[in-house]
């Protein structure tokens, strides 16, 4: 009996010598491995028709949808130029349309709101890692005590594909050491089988926030944290190169959805709207002699 072929555990090793992120390869073939269980057929022998009918169907928002599609690209290029396929289906499924996207944040008395709840201590670390470090859950979850230098006031960050930062501290984060391990993962795992990494998940870290903002009766996600952050940092006069450093995006033009008009200034624009104006502005002023 012939063992069935499968190349994903091969395409995850090529990743992995490409040093993506193990978030990124963890996804990836997540989303293969649910793509083949979905349409019952196998991820490197699926057609146009398959695939375009599984993107159609999926319960996802745009912006997952054309993730997954970027996933599926990266799959069938793969399994081209390692010729186990001759066609890639994808150059026939155009990328997914997505929104305009534009920032979340938690409003400012939300925050406040969240920051004085009854927190447990990594609770609350993990918030204002968010909140005034602007770190993505996935980083949070890295975080350990000898990744802040308090001598220099920084902190060093492992972004997305191994990327090292060293961002300023904030003083409240500062204060925060404080109370938190010197040395080692700041939250450590207890199932160390689970995630022989040691650390907790990045799923555990959004759901200790949402849970957290849900009591709090505070909308959004743990990433409009993260969201927060980089408006308030906009809002506040900080130049748009040094909130994409702060936020360590690649990308200018990433950053520049932080740069969008504020709620606030949004609300102040509708309430100068005066429909008498014709009138108001016809009346003859104190020099002026009446008509």
């Amino acid at each position: 009996m012939h063992e069935k072929f499968d190349p994903l555990p091969s395409w995850t090793l090529h990743m992995q010598a490409r040093n993506l992120s193990q978030n990124t390869i963890s996804e990836r073939t997540r989303v293969i491995t649910q793509f083949g269980i979905d349409t019952g057929v196998e991820p490197h022998q699926a057609t146009t028709d398959d695939i375009a009918a599984w993107l159609a169907a999926g319960p996802w928002s745009a912006s997952s949808r054309a993730t997954y599609h970027g996933y599926l690209k990266a799959w069938f290029q793969w399994l081209q130029i390692q010729e186990i396929r001759e066609d890639n289906p994808m150059v026939k499924i155009p990328t997914p349309r997505v929104p305009r996207r534009r920032p979340r944040p938690v409003d400012d008395r939300h925050l406040v709101r969240l920051l004085r709840l009854k927190l447990h201590r990594r609770t609350r670390a993990m918030i204002l890692l968010a909140a005034l470090q602007g770190l993505r859950v996935h980083e949070i979850a890295k975080v350990r005590g000898q990744d802040f230098d308090l001598l220099s006031g920084t902190m060093r960050v492992e972004g997305k594909g191994g990327s090292v930062h060293h961002l300023p501290l904030h003083p409240l984060v500062v204060e925060l050491t404080e109370s938190m391990p010197p040395t080692g993962y700041w939250f450590p795992t207890t199932k160390a089988a689970r995630n022989p990494n040691g650390h907790v998940r990045s799923k555990s870290v959004s759901d200790v926030i949402g849970v957290a903002m849900r009591r709090a009766g505070v909308p959004g996600t743990p990433h409009s944290l993260r969201h927060w952050f980089g408006t308030t940092l906009v809002d506040s006069g900080v130049d748009l190169r040094t909130t994409q450093e702060l936020l360590r995006h690649a990308s200018l033009a990433t950053t520049q959805i932080y740069t969008q008009v504020s709620d606030r200034q949004r609300i102040a624009g509708i309430r100068r709207l005066d429909p008498w104006r014709a009138e108001t502005s016809s009346m003859p002023g104190p020099d002026q002699p009446a008509a």
